[in-house]
């Protein structure tokens, strides 16, 4: 049975969402493209803007990876600015938005008034508060790696709905197929119910 990868850098794996590189070609199967905060150039910017509406191709499925991070040295106002351009880009082309957060959760949600279409939060491994708010602010999460030795996160995750989350491998070196076991067990539930409700949410999200 094949599993979905829903946010990954691997171009071997073709059943998921490949998050392109900057400046990167498309590739034949779904991918996401966005200008992440790390990577944004505070000089030229409108010229990376313009590479991702250039990207937004037959198998784009997603904006982003984008938002913001307090970790990085791009100045905030920056990347908010670069960010909410975005936004409005998947609001053009009807677009999910796969979303990257470091410590700037409740700015992200300021943010989730200007999008039209659904936001996923990639890599959540925050506590169940966080969680709670993101759920109530109509965000998706998407789990990585963390939910195989992060109690607290396992906890988290079980009361997540089902109709609202996605797995994924994100730049980790590890067995995806160990990830859906652990939910499903976390869940209670077979690994064909939790493959088959992923896949329902990718559709969901897809029409926005």
């Amino acid at each position: 049975m094949q599993i979905f990868d829903f946010h990954h850098h691997k171009k071997k794996v073709s059943f998921g969402i490949y998050n392109l590189d900057l400046d990167e070609k498309p590739c034949d199967f779904p991918y996401s493209v966005g200008i992440h905060p790390k990577d944004i150039d505070t000089g030229n910017f409108d010229n990376q803007l313009d590479w991702v509406r250039s990207m937004i191709l037959q198998n784009c499925f997603a904006i982003g990876e984008c938002g913001l991070d307090s970790l990085v040295s791009v100045d905030q106002k920056i990347q908010e600015e670069v960010f909410l351009k975005q936004i409005e880009i998947a609001n053009e082309v009807r677009k999910p938005m796969i979303i990257h957060c470091v410590r700037k959760y409740y700015e992200i949600f300021s943010f989730r008034k200007f999008s039209q279409q659904p936001m996923i939060i990639h890599g959540f491994n925050k506590k169940q508060n966080i969680a709670d708010d993101l759920l109530k602010n109509n965000f998706y999460l998407s789990f990585g790696k963390a939910v195989l030795y992060n109690l607290s996160l396992q906890n988290t995750m079980k009361k997540v709905p089902l109709d609202r989350m996605f797995l994924e491998t994100d730049n980790d070196n590890f067995s995806l197929e160990e990830l859906y076991a652990k939910v499903a067990e976390l869940k209670g539930i077979s690994l064909e119910r939790l493959q088959s409700q992923i896949l329902e949410n990718l559709e969901t999200i897809q029409n926005g």
